[in-house]
């Protein structure tokens, strides 16, 4: 293709994009001084049927006098803000690019970008403040990076960004000769460029050699570099632009050769970021066999509707096949440009290279690749030697490949029945294996959902979702535990108070494998917590046993089991966690420690601890936290150490004070205590009242207890009761079922 006719297919399509009342302008300046190149262009509007008669009309005035309404554009040596120019180095039809100097706050040297004297139009302006905007998005070392951005002294626009001192790739793959691993290496440096630019929400539209420039890096080696984003699209939900940057629902947007079909459809709504997996497909086309599936000069002699009919109609051969019918000087030039000879070269190209392209360039797009990344990995997938995922994963083909990859063990085999057997046991496993990769990846959405759906306060649906991924997860993975977070559900059915189901789910969590996985030993806290508040006492024993077991440092841990072991009333097991808590915790300094310990040991008469240093516990807790907001905790505590110890005026006075707190529990512990401190000083009738406001108390709440409402303060609740049972037995001698620990458990 001459210079020339791809200088009319560039102006065509920036003309074409254009409203009609503009068009006249525009190519009296895109077109100054070359006739022929303009009547190529009006050529092509012309077969557009739907461009109007506008070419037809003879402009109003001469081209030198609207010419003469247009200020000067800017020179080398002019000054743009802060940046001198030095030279100039592209054009469009809207915009004109120069090497500039910045000398301050740092020198370097820069590409400046300024919109043309007249083509400031409101269109053209959006257009223009769309790309600076897409480009300051951008952070990849592969895409221009953008520094600055102002507005000339006449007003219009310009942005400063990297200086890529570079030729585009197609010329510098064939200046170099580089071999197809080496082309393909910077093509997957392009995917990952492009991969970036649509995780930030920006669809290229635009993507070509011309548009990817290589320079040699400080390490000598090339370094390609994705530029113009003058036509990009956002896609849904994002906005580049208070401005309004208008596309016609008929308006051509792109370069014919690289476009995607649904492009050439000129329905905007239908190009997503496949149509730039489009366009990558027919770079990586050109890269390997020097031309474009559809030939350039063919393009530009068609109309328009021609054009868009080719693209969207027809099917492209092969880039094998295109090698194989080239004329014998186009495939000596395309085999030299590669480093490699005609026949080699398409023995290359032939099966797994022909299926990548073919795959990015389906007119369907959604048989294409579905990211850029997808496409980059399959490419990777090539070099490395292993199987595409771009062809169907038939056995042949997965028997060769892993035969050319261990080419010394299979010719070392001669035994053809061992050959046999070898490459049936590999493919099987390979097809389980991408199995279980997709049922995996299945999973691992629905988990996605599921925490998606908690976090919305959703909880049916997050629940819903969650068991189909663990039914997954059992079927396909043997029971292999979720790897998300996936608390955030079980919380979320807590926040519901349906503590029994997600109870439930945390049982289908926490199988042996994930018990098993320090990772998750987390969770086992939160199961505990809720079959506590649950009332399911004898399971959530079970895993505070564990914890103490797994952290026997943390005093919280003992402070979770001592109750639950009371509320199953395993006697045995309580008094030896005393035990254990007095060597590990009896000389602490913390308050908080010292409370839990000696509450915890003082829960039954019969806890076989030495009382006079559970005792000294309770001391230091009343003496550090009676001047807190949890006062009446520390005195509670206190008043059954001395009841324990025998001291039953003292600890009526300690219970005394801790019944005058706010919180319920803690005036049911404390009046317990009342009760039976006024028992044992022969205040019998006091002792009875006493005992009725406890018994009144703990029915009161009872309701809210067996409904899994207490929260966190179970313990406390166990404790209350434990305490009001003792006080009955006391008082009253006779049986309180519903009070008793060995009928807390449900």
């Amino acid at each position: 293709m001459t210079p020339n006719s791809a200088r009319s297919l560039e102006v065509f399509t920036e003309a074409v994009q254009l409203p009609i009342e503009e068009r006249v302008a525009f190519l009296a300046r895109a077109c100054a001084g070359d006739g022929e190149l303009r009547r190529k262009v009006e050529a092509l509007l012309k077969s557009n049927d739907r461009a109007g008669d506008f070419l037809e009309q003879p402009p109003t005035g001469s081209i030198g006098k609207g010419r003469a309404k247009v200020a000067a554009g800017e020179k080398p040596g002019d000054r743009v803000g802060r940046y001198k120019l030095v030279q100039q180095i592209g054009e469009g039809g809207c915009g004109v690019v120069f090497v500039a100097e910045q000398e301050e706050p740092v020198r370097r040297r820069v590409a400046l970008k300024v919109i043309k004297p007249g083509m400031d139009t409101k269109s053209v302006i959006a257009r223009f403040e769309a790309e600076r905007q897409t480009l300051a998005l951008m952070d990849h070392p592969h895409i221009a990076h953008v520094f600055d951005a102002g507005a000339t002294e006449n007003g219009r626009p310009y942005f400063v960004m990297e200086l890529v001192e570079g030729v585009k790739i197609s010329d510098y793959c064939d200046e170099h000769s580089l071999l197809l691993g080496r082309r393909l290496e910077l093509f997957v440096q392009v995917c990952g460029a492009i991969q970036h630019a649509h995780q930030k929400g920006i669809i290229h539209r635009d993507i070509k050699p011309s548009n990817i420039l290589v320079m040699t890096g400080t390490d000598g080696k090339p370094v390609p570099k994705v530029i113009d984003f003058g036509i990009a699209k956002a896609t849904a939900g994002k906005e580049l632009t208070d401005k309004t940057v208008f596309t016609a629902h008929e308006m051509l947007i792109g370069t014919p050769a690289y476009m995607s079909p649904e492009q050439a459809a000129l329905g905007s709504s239908e190009v997503d970021t496949r149509t730039d997996i489009y366009s990558l497909g027919v770079l990586l086309y050109e890269l390997l066999t020097g031309t474009t599936p559809f030939d350039t000069r063919e393009l530009l002699k068609a109309g328009f509707d021609e054009v868009r009919r080719v693209i969207r109609d027809e099917e492209p051969v092969r880039p094998s096949t295109r090698l194989t019918t080239m004329t014998a000087a186009n495939l000596a030039s395309a085999s030299k440009h590669s480093g490699a000879d005609a026949p080699k070269l398409i023995r290359e190209m032939r099966g797994d290279l022909d299926w990548i392209v073919m795959k990015a360039i389906e007119k369907d797009r959604t048989r294409r690749y579905a990211t850029a990344n997808g496409l980059a990995m399959d490419v990777g997938r090539y070099l490395s030697g292993e199987a595409i995922v771009a062809r169907p994963p038939s056995t042949a083909y997965k028997f060769r490949k892993l035969f050319l990859r261990n080419r010394p063990v299979f010719i070392g085999l001669s035994v053809i029945f061992v050959l046999l057997i070898v490459s049936l046991t590999v493919t099987t496993r390979l097809v389980l294996l991408q199995r279980w990769e997709l049922k995996l990846t299945a999973a691992r959405e629905l988990e996605w959902k599921a925490n998606k759906h908690a976090a919305a306060k959703r909880s049916d649906e997050a629940e819903a979702a969650l068991r189909e991924a663990l039914a997954i997860r059992r079927r396909y993975h043997g029971g292999e535990p979720p790897a998300e977070n996936v608390e955030v559900v079980v919380a979320s059915l807590a926040l519901a108070r349906q503590w029994g189901r997600a109870e439930a789910l945390m049982n289908e969590i926490l199988t042996p494998t994930a018990l098993a996985r320090p990772e998750f030993r987390g969770l086992i806290p939160a199961r505990a917590e809720l079959c506590a508040r649950n009332g399911n006492w004898q399971v959530a024993a079970l895993d505070a046993m564990l914890l103490v077991k797994q952290e026997p440092e943390r005093s919280e841990r003992y402070h979770m089991l001592a109750p639950l072991l009371v509320a199953i009333t395993n006697l045995g097991a309580y008094q030896n966690v005393c035990s254990n808590m007095l060597v590990r915790f009896g000389n602490t300094t913390d308050y908080h420690v010292a409370d839990r310990v000696a509450k915890d040991c003082l829960i039954l008469p019969q806890s076989g601890v030495d009382l006079g240093q559970v005792a000294a516990l309770a001391d230091l807790a009343v003496t550090r936290g009676s001047n807190s907001s949890s006062a009446a905790y520390f005195q509670f505590c206190k008043a059954l150490a001395e009841y324990r110890l025998g001291h039953h005026q003292e600890a009526l006075d300690w219970s005394q004070r801790a019944a005058k707190g706010r919180v319920a529990h803690v005036q049911s512990e404390a009046t317990a205590i009342i009760a039976m401190s006024q028992f044992k000083l022969n205040q019998l009738d006091k002792a009875r009242t006493a005992l009725a406001s406890c018994n009144q108390m703990n029915k009161e709440d009872l309701q809210k207890f067996q409904s899994g409402e207490m929260g966190n303060t179970w313990r406390d609740w166990i404790i209350a009761r434990a305490l009001q049972s003792e006080a009955i037995r006391m008082i009253e001698d006779e049986p309180f079922p519903s009070a008793r620990p060995a009928d807390l458990s449900r």
